[in-house]
C-alpha cells in the first residue's frame, strides 16, 4: 500500500509525473505493459508510476524516459515540473 503522504503538493507533483508518463505512452501508442517491458519494471509498478503511488528514483525516471524515448526534461516540463 502506497503510505500517505506529508506534504500534498509532493504527492501532487507524483500525480503530475504519472499523468505526463501516461500521456506520451498514449500519444506513442505504447502500452503500459510494453512501457513496463521496455523499462525492465513490472507492469503493476508502472501502473502505480502513472496513478502517482511511487516515488521514483532518478534511474527509474531515466530509464521510462529512454523507454519512452524522450528526455528526463520532456517528461519533466510536460509534467510541470
Amino acid at each position: 500500500m502506497a503510505r500517505p503522504y506529508k506534504n500534498s503538493s509532493e504527492h501532487q507533483e507524483l500525480i503530475d509525473f504519472g499523468s505526463a508518463v501516461r500521456s506520451i505512452r498514449l500519444d506513442k501508442g505504447i502500452s503500459q505493459e510494453t512501457l513496463a517491458d521496455l523499462a525492465g519494471m513490472d507492469r503493476s509498478y508502472m501502473g502505480g508510476v502513472e496513478r502517482g503511488e511511487h516515488n521514483l528514483a532518478l534511474i527509474n525516471i531515466k530509464r521510462i524516459s529512454d523507454a519512452l524515448e524522450v528526455s528526463v526534461s520532456s517528461v519533466m516540463g510536460k509534467a510541470g515540473l
